[in-house]
């Protein structure tokens, strides 16, 4: 299943990484773990962060994905499933109208 990844860094925290030049690091070695489909960099609610697109198979891997940005940069981790227009098109809508309306 798609997820989408969303990763907040701590200001002071990141702030560390980036004077002692250990930024980059981390946030490659955590990025060729995941390998994911993208990775986009931007601000979210005035802090660092990343989007992510990630495909993943099995549920088990959620702590795989979240860990590496918990304990290398306390980050706030949050991940959601999401569809593309061909998974909402046949996510059956116009039953689901039917059957609840």
């Amino acid at each position: 299943m798609r997820m989408i990844v969303y990763v907040s860094f701590p200001v002071e925290i990141f702030n560390a990484a980036v004077r002692d030049g250990s930024a980059g690091t981390k946030m490659k070695r955590i990025l060729d773990h995941m390998k994911p489909e993208a990775a986009y960099f931007t601000d979210r609610d005035g802090q660092r962060s990343a989007v992510l697109i990630m495909d993943l198979e099995d549920p088990s891997r959620i702590p795989a994905i979240a860990e590496p940005w918990f304990l290398l940069f306390d980050a706030a981790v949050e991940i959601h499933p999401v569809m593309g227009p061909q998974d909402l098109a046949s996510a059956g809508l116009e039953e689901l109208g039917k059957t609840w309306a």
